[in-house]
């Protein structure tokens, strides 16, 4: 079974500067910075829209910011 750091492992070089922050450091985004090693290229699994997420991202099972935030507003609508 595959855990964290063995998906971080296949893309993480061991170099710092290219080491895959975030894209929003601070933010509320969770999805990683784009780079040559990690290129914004993926579409979203959710909408289909193309380039909105890197191979890191795919990885840790996310989904563009778009979705994200609508699943977001979804949820907050449950709660009232």
């Amino acid at each position: 079974m595959r855990n964290f750091y063995d998906e971080y492992d296949l893309y993480y070089n061991g170099d710092e500067s290219d080491s895959f922050g975030f894209a929003d450091p601070g933010g509320k985004s969770t999805l990683r910075a784009a780079s040559k090693k990690n290129p914004r290229k993926l579409p979203c699994p959710t909408c289909n829209a193309p380039n909105r997420l890197t191979p890191a991202d795919r990885a840790n099972g996310y989904q563009c910011e778009s979705c994200a935030d609508a699943d977001l507003a979804d949820a907050d609508m449950v709660k009232l």
